[in-house]
């Protein structure tokens, strides 16, 4: 008998041959001098799903391998920590403003803060921006200032965008815990392996984790790459560049927070999320998760977004498009540019149509910003605000949260956020399928003390 693996059957975020276009766009925003083989990674797209197309995407692979940077691009976007560290802008990290929120206060924030903008965006996740627009407008729900019900999901406000396929997803009136979620469901394994590890893990300690803790159905993107990759025989960083469109998309983004929770130190954070980050990320793809976890740590002692926001621009490179877009924001922000306008600017530039644009890390970190910056504080606001822009709305609603919560502690977070979730998380870790949210915050502060 003849064995033979057929990988162009497995699934699409294992199929490296069947998502061409998001490679072709990905290397093009790495600065690949590759645009004279568009023409190929067309033709080969348009193949059907067979070995042949298998042979000849590895082929591009190669190509893309050895491709050399294009003359006159103009960032400098390293994958390493100690380059990562020589191309920081440390002037943004000030001193802390003061802000007397109790710790126990701010971790039950963070984790309520996370839990609760997840299941905000679940309802609408994958949903078009116009679909979102068209469920709340539809459900006097416009601005969105509420959690989503089964009641607004209306047949014929779906059928308009091909949307009926919503009505299977979570609203907050059919639950009796909070679902399980990506957003959380690494929330929670990242405190699991801090117990177990502490806080000197290492990358292999992380994808060790993952195979332990959770079935391959349960990661996405460039974390289903990086697992196969990993039980194929690849070890940190080959795990994230093997073979992995997704390299950058906001999977590592959605996976720092508890390192942020952990430490109020954003540079100890930030490396905490490198280990994290590289072994399923390079560039924006690690900068993202470095960004998030520098923010939450800083907020630890200041209640000022935007120094918040630059305590995350000042762990990760200057030289970035990351860097460049947020700094970008905050200009626009302070320079008096309205709400309205900053988000028309930012629909502008991205397409939420374009997988790529959809759930890449850049695009989804403006909308982090730009609800932090103009939700004031205010937690409904902030959260809602990053939904109600589409894109990856569950990621966004969950960081935006998590980072308030953080913040101000969970006396900022109504009784209308809260409530639904009644103090219980589903996860799909093995071992901790529902969890106590007081149990999480007790585990948090006891690696707080210890790792001081």
């Amino acid at each position: 008998m003849k064995f033979e693996p057929q990988p162009y059957l497995f699934f699409i975020w294992e199929n490296y041959a069947a998502e061409l276009g998001v490679e072709y766009q990905q290397s093009l925003d790495e600065g690949l001098d590759i645009e004279q083989y568009k023409d190929l990674f067309e033709a080969v797209k348009k193949l059907p799903n067979d070995e042949n197309k298998v042979n000849f995407a590895n082929s591009i692979f190669e190509l893309i391998s050895n491709a050399k940077t294009r003359e006159g691009y103009k960032y400098n976007e390293p994958s390493s920590l100690e380059e990562i560290k020589k191309l920081r802008n440390l002037s943004l990290l000030k001193k802390p403003s003061k802000n007397n929120v109790p710790l126990k206060k701010k971790i039950e924030g963070a984790w309520f803060g996370r839990i609760c903008g997840c299941l905000l965006g679940k309802t609408v996740e994958g949903a078009w921006t116009e679909t979102i627009l068209d469920i709340a407008k539809s459900s006097d729900n416009f601005p969105i200032h509420r959690y989503f019900l089964s009641t607004d999901l209306k047949d014929e406000v779906l059928k308009k965008t091909g949307a009926l396929w919503i009505k299977n997803n979570v609203t907050a009136d059919k639950i009796t815990m909070a679902p399980f979620d990506d957003d959380t469901n690494y929330t929670v394994m990242a405190q699991c392996m801090v117990d177990y590890h502490g806080m000197d893990f290492k990358p292999r300690d992380v994808l060790e984790t993952w195979v332990r803790y959770q079935g391959r159905e349960a990661y996405c993107t460039a974390e289903r790459v990086a697992y196969k990759n990993y039980i194929s025989g690849f070890v940190p960083p080959q795990t994230a560049m093997y073979k992995n469109p997704y390299r950058e998309w906001i999977g590592a983004q959605i996976r720092g927070d508890y390192y942020g929770y952990i430490t109020s130190d954003p540079e100890k954070a930030a490396e905490l999320a490198f280990n994290d980050a590289s072994i399923s990320h390079i560039k924006n793809g690690i900068y993202g998760e470095m960004f998030v976890s520098a923010m939450l740590a800083y907020a630890h002692k200041s209640d000022n977004i935007i120094d918040v926001i630059n305590a995350g621009l000042s762990q990760i490179p200057s030289t970035s498009r990351l860097y460049e877009e947020v700094s970008g924001a905050i200009d626009d922000f302070n320079n008096g540019m309205t709400e309205e306008e900053s988000f028309e600017k930012f629909n502008k530039k991205y397409n939420y149509k374009f997988s790529h644009d959809w759930c890449h890390t850049i695009s989804n970190a403006i909308i982090v910003t730009l609800s932090l910056l103009y939700g004031n504080g205010n937690y409904g606001k902030s959260i809602c605000r990053a939904v109600q822009t589409g894109f990856d709305t569950d990621c966004n609603g969950a960081t935006v949260g998590s980072i308030l919560g953080m913040m101000y502690g969970i006396d900022n977070i109504g009784e209308e956020w809260t409530g639904v979730v009644h103090n219980t998380l589903r996860t799909q870790i093995f071992g901790h399928e529902k969890v106590k949210v007081s149990d999480l915050v007790k585990k948090t502060i006891e690696h707080i003390k210890k790792f001081k």
